[in-house]
């Protein structure tokens, strides 16, 4: 049973739901223990007066022994996408592979990776991985210090994580991916970025930030063959849009509780029957982040408000009746999909709504965790949170306690705030097709306590003000780590 096949039933209930087919992570890492030792790292060295032969290599001999690794036959080399027939010579080498440049030029393997090690005795094959890729959706060749943008500093935190733990990573635009999908042309840091040619990976992980790159023909192939050809992994592998999410989780009646009443905007007749069920209802961007493009509508005594956010605060306009309202907006409710959705009186701070951002990660046995969960306070000005948009971060126990809380503890409340990000999670892997590895889940509590979804985003942000702690690595790099190296079986 490959690890890569998909299977008619869910990781978590072996229930088939609606012919959706998901991934079933825990039989996968069922297997994986029963066919994998003991995982062990090994320094690559290049030598560039390599005197054993283009063909051969010089392998630590505890590991020789270890993984039953035959010597002086012929096996398979594997690194990514590549590989090459080589013959093992066992020496004492402290934990380390030698090999000559012809070898490293062929495979792409640079001296001083710390790579993980397995033996597969069935296709006599030597992997060193894992090897990841990260797609991204910009660089900017001529600012050094800031390569990829505001998400520099977690890319250099990613390849500090994949040194620790065994694992070699590059990052690559669309534009990387040539003819042939075995390579990839992209960058990787080691003193400074450097450009190269690299294998196709063992796990892609993808962080494209537009929807029109993720949909070009050269991507989505690329996606599609490093599963097929090259049995790698593909996670996080498309935008979840707000309507999507709410119609696919409203199907269970498990998640019902967490869900303001949702739709696709339709109409006028539409928002008429939400403003008369809904003192407050919103009309949100179906693909729309950083909360661009929301509108919020507030109706009293037959009289209408109506807030929308710029860069530079929320504008107000208040309307005698409803289809004035709409007269006003409906040209921008035609250049976009929006989602309108019921308004919840969440808790504020001095006047600010608040939400929460829980961050959801699958863990090295492929089981989904919460890395983290905090409070995100709107600006001044603003009726959203987003940290671009004004918006402040605290702990969870910190904006509560700052909050309008009227019933329920900030314990009882932390705990259902958790409770719903898990439950939340395994919503989107049970009831939404395709692979998910994290996920940002923002939640909101009203005054009484109750929790409620805002949204669920698949691509969380990853810029350099994302995170409440300054240590090097964060917690959250270090998981995706520890899942790539899972997912290819090292």
């Amino acid at each position: 049973m490959g690890f890569g096949r998909a299977f008619p039933f869910t990781p978590h209930t072996g229930r088939s739901y609606d012919g959706v087919v998901k991934f079933n992570l825990h039989g996968a890492f069922d297997a994986w223990k029963e066919t994998v030792m003991a995982r062990h790292k090994v320094n690559i060295q290049v030598l560039s007066g390599f005197l054993q032969g283009d063909h051969t290599i010089l392998l630590d001999e505890s590991y020789t022994r270890l993984r039953k690794i035959p010597l002086n036959q012929t096996i398979t080399l594997r690194y990514g996408a590549s590989r090459s027939s080589v013959t093992v010579v066992p020496v004492k080498l402290s934990k380390g592979m030698q090999i000559g440049p012809g070898l490293s030029e062929r495979l792409q393997l640079r001296s001083g990776t710390p790579l993980c090690i397995r033996y597969k005795a069935s296709t006599r094959t030597l992997s060193v991985g894992p090897l990841v890729g990260v797609m991204v959706s910009t660089v900017y060749p001529r600012s050094t210090s800031r390569l990829f943008g505001s998400m520099t500093k977690f890319c250099r935190e990613l390849t500090s994580a994949c040194r620790q733990y065994g694992a070699f990573v590059y990052f690559f635009t669309p534009s990387g991916l040539g003819n042939s999908t075995g390579t990839v042309n992209g960058w990787s840091y080691d003193n400074g970025w450097q450009r190269g040619t690299f294998p196709s990976p063992d796990v892609v992980y993808n962080r494209l930030t537009s929807r029109k790159y993720e949909n070009q023909d050269n991507v989505q192939q690329f996606m599609r063959e490093v599963k097929s050809r090259y049995g790698g992994q593909v996670f996080n592998e498309k935008y979840l849009n707000k309507t999507e999410v709410f119609d696919a989780l409203k199907a269970d009646s498990l998640l019902e509780s967490y869900l303001p009443e949702s739709y696709l905007f339709k109409n006028y007749q539409m928002l008429k029957s939400m403003c008369a069920r809904h003192k407050v209802v919103f009309l949100k961007p179906i693909v729309g982040s950083l909360g661009k493009g929301i509108i919020r509508i507030a109706g009293e005594q037959g009289k209408y408000t109506c807030h929308h956010s710029n860069v530079n605060g929320t504008i107000k306009k208040s309307y005698p009746n409803l289809s004035s309202l709409f007269k006003t907006i409906s040209g921008k409710l035609k250049r976009a999909r929006f989602q309108i959705q019921q308004g919840v009186n969440l808790l504020t701070v001095s006047g600010s709504p608040v939400d929460f951002r829980a961050l959801v990660q699958r863990d090295d046995k492929g089981d989904w965790k919460i890395t983290s969960i905090v409070g995100r306070i709107a600006g001044s000005q603003h009726f959203v949170s987003n940290l671009a948009r004004g918006g402040s971060l605290g702990t969870v126990g910190s904006v509560l306690g700052k909050s309008n809380l009227s019933s329920g503890s900030y314990a009882a409340v932390h705990q259902r705030l958790r409770k719903a990000s898990l439950d939340l999670a395994k919503g989107v892997e049970t009831h939404i097709p395709g692979h998910f590895a994290e996920l940002g889940i923002d939640l909101g509590v009203d005054t009484g306590g109750k929790v409620w979804l805002i949204e669920v985003n698949s691509k969380p942000s990853k810029d350099d003000n994302s995170a409440l702690d300054n240590n090097k690595v964060r917690p959250s790099v270090r998981e995706l780590v520890k899942y790539a190296r899972f997912l290819a079986k090292y």
